[in-house]
């Protein structure tokens, strides 16, 4: 008989999972985003993670409305928000850019969070930390090629979405600290159906079968994808998995590759390589001052 499987093994499995639903739901993004607009497409996306969020709710019990109360509503609603602006800029990127040069970029945002962590949390972040921050600065540099006839300006599109994805990351470290999980899911959904609503049914293109398909999958792989990534972290620590969510760049670019025959450049293989070496070494260092402490 086999051994049973450690915790740990357990929760990078589901990671990696996860990880591999997210390139999915975004390949099927880049297709939707030439056929349909943002707006529709993130307004049917919320509407499939609102009832997500709700059931999850449902099933833990408690009354799914006592479970929005929240002491910092414009908190929840402008993380929530935020995360609607990130989702957007990353689904016009994939309209104009490969999957593995749009993720390349948005690799950075670990390095985001660290610098975060240090001037809103007060974290103590070392020099040598902050030297991995600034190198991998100077991967996504190497990407974006500012200055040279080769720069296109949609690249920014990703960066401010990892940008906003790490303030979103930052802004729910916060609120973890005094909501529960359902609480922040359920105004993470229904949030975001609310504000979508308001744009939504003014760009709204009927879609025909294949178009409800191909949105009903989105939706159900970013389901899917974000219900894994909280049972990965329930059975193993977020220090555990953080290494192995730059797998969504691999699995980004194997599907990107076979779907739409893309392959990134020498110049973002090799950017990519950097940021991706240097956020590996900031989550090593985290590692050995907690260790240390």
């Amino acid at each position: 008989m086999p051994p049973a499987q450690t915790p740990a093994a357990s929760g990078i499995a589901l990671i990696l999972l996860a990880n591999l639903g997210f390139a999915g739901m975004d390949a099927v993004s880049k297709t939707l985003s030439t056929e349909y607009s943002v707006a529709q497409i993130l307004w049917v996306r919320f509407a499939f993670f609102a009832v997500f969020a709700t059931v999850l709710a449902w099933r833990r019990g408690g009354g799914i409305l006592r479970q929005f109360r929240t002491d910092r509503p414009v908190f929840q609603t402008s993380r929530a928000l935020l995360l609607v602006a990130e989702i957007g800029c990353f689904i016009l990127a994939f309209r104009y850019m490969q999957l593995a040069d749009t993720h390349s970029i948005g690799a950075v945002f670990p390095l985001v969070i660290t610098a975060l962590s240090a001037l809103w949390l007060g974290e103590r972040v070392g020099v040598r930390r902050w030297t991995a921050v600034a190198i991998g600065f100077l991967g996504m540099l190497v990407i974006l090629r500012p200055g040279m006839a080769v720069f296109d300006p949609v690249a920014l599109l990703p960066l401010a979405g990892a940008v906003m994805f790490a303030v979103y990351q930052v802004m729910t470290k916060v609120i973890s600290r005094t909501d529960a999980l359902e609480t922040t899911l359920l105004y993470t959904g229904w949030i975001g159906v609310i504000a979508m609503s308001f744009f939504g049914p003014f760009h709204w293109d009927w879609p025909d079968a294949r178009g409800w398909g191909l949105l009903m999958l989105a939706g159900l792989l970013g389901s899917i994808g974000h219900m894994t990534v909280i049972k990965a972290l329930e059975v193993a620590p977020a220090s555990v998995l953080q290494p192995f969510n730059y797998t969504l760049l691999v699995w980004a670019t194997g599907i990107g590759f076979v779907v739409f025959g893309d392959l990134p450049d020498a110049w973002t293989v090799a950017g990519a390589t950097i940021i991706v070496a240097s956020g590996l070494y900031v989550w090593w260092r985290e590692r050995v001052r907690a260790g240390e402490a």
